[in-house]
């Protein structure tokens, strides 16, 4: 008799789950994977993100320590040629994008620079090789080239002056960049724009543009002080005078990490950096000349104007994603001119 009342008391104390407690309990956990799915999808996105800062930031510090190193050598004379923009010669306008937005036929997109710098090249065969070099940067635009749409650096090792009739020597005006080493000057899909000499530096730089900071405080991209200089035409007319009213270089550039480039074609790209304006001295024209920062809030606001439409000013396909990961750069290199 014992025995079955204590079986008959355990039978009712014990009893297995109900079918509400277990789809209660299924719900919870299910909620709980979700909350811990999203966490680690958010982690994931956030490290993606900073590592393609990471990337873009590397390769725009390694660049621009490389030109500062360039301009900080450079060979600042008033007898010798520089390949820079300015109102005459060089017209970084023309050359650019019609006066900012969208290149036209026949124009080549972001700047180019080239002078004569104290820092090693790629000599010619001779033991009488000069410490001078000369230095050119574009961004190449032959759409024929494994480098399109990349930043790439010129160091041509030159000769001594006198050392050789053959090979061209480190010369002095007015013998001038362009008609001596046309590649430093064209940017092109001609021959007139190939030379061994270049090599990509900058793969993930689509976008260069330069401009002058004067001694006066004006930046412009004159590279010489108009009041002071009325009559000034290019740096070597009426006189030559070089660099001598340049405080500073301020160069900016447009960087794109790998993963996000391989989203966007070329053309679409291209177009993207003709989104981007040039440099525009708009003193004497009708409207306010440009400030520091000026054209890297330009840069930003058509990066901007891509992440929130997909699309470039002539509608071609950028993906949010890939233009959300484009950063623009800027520094100033002084070049501690007289």
């Amino acid at each position: 008799m014992t025995n079955r009342l204590a079986l008959a008391i355990a039978q009712r104390t014990t009893r297995a789950f109900t079918l509400v407690e277990m789809l209660v309990s299924v719900v919870v956990l299910a909620l709980l994977i979700l909350i811990v799915s999203q966490l680690v999808n958010h982690a994931t996105t956030i490290t993606r993100t900073g590592n393609k800062h990471i990337n873009t930031d590397t390769q725009a510090r390694l660049v621009l320590d490389r030109m500062g190193l360039d301009l900080g050598r450079m060979l600042k004379r008033t007898d010798v040629d520089y390949y820079l923009k300015q109102p005459n010669g060089y017209k970084g306008h023309g050359n650019g994008h019609g006066y900012g937005l969208q290149k036209q036929a026949g124009q080549q997109g972001s700047d180019q620079i080239a002078f004569y710098s104290a820092v090693p090249g790629y000599y010619p065969s001779s033991s009488w090789n000069s410490p001078i070099s000369l230095v050119a940067y574009r961004v190449n635009e032959n759409s024929n080239s494994a480098s399109y749409l990349k930043l790439e650096r010129m160091g041509k090792g030159l000769l001594w002056n006198g050392v050789s009739n053959v090979n061209i020597p480190a010369v002095f005006l007015p013998l001038t960049i362009d008609a001596t080493w046309p590649a430093a000057t064209n940017n092109d899909n001609s021959n007139n724009s190939k030379d061994s000499d270049y090599e990509t530096v900058g793969p993930q730089v689509f976008r260069l543009e330069y401009y002058y900071l004067l001694k006066n405080g004006d930046v412009t991209d004159t590279p010489w002080d108009t009041t002071a200089r009325p009559t000034q035409t290019s740096i070597t007319s009426p006189q030559s005078i070089g660099l001598t009213d340049i405080e500073a270089i301020a160069v900016a550039i447009a960087v794109i990490d790998p993963a996000s480039r391989s989203l966007v074609s070329d053309s679409s790209l291209s177009d993207l950096a003709s989104d981007m304006a040039d440099f525009k001295d708009a003193k004497g024209n009708g409207n306010p000349a440009k400030k520091i920062g000026d054209l890297e809030d330009q840069w930003k606001t058509a990066v901007l104007s891509a992440v929130s439409t997909g699309k470039t000013s002539t509608n071609s396909s950028v993906p949010p994603a890939a233009a959300s990961a484009v950063r623009i750069y800027n520094r100033y290199f002084d070049l501690k001119t007289l």
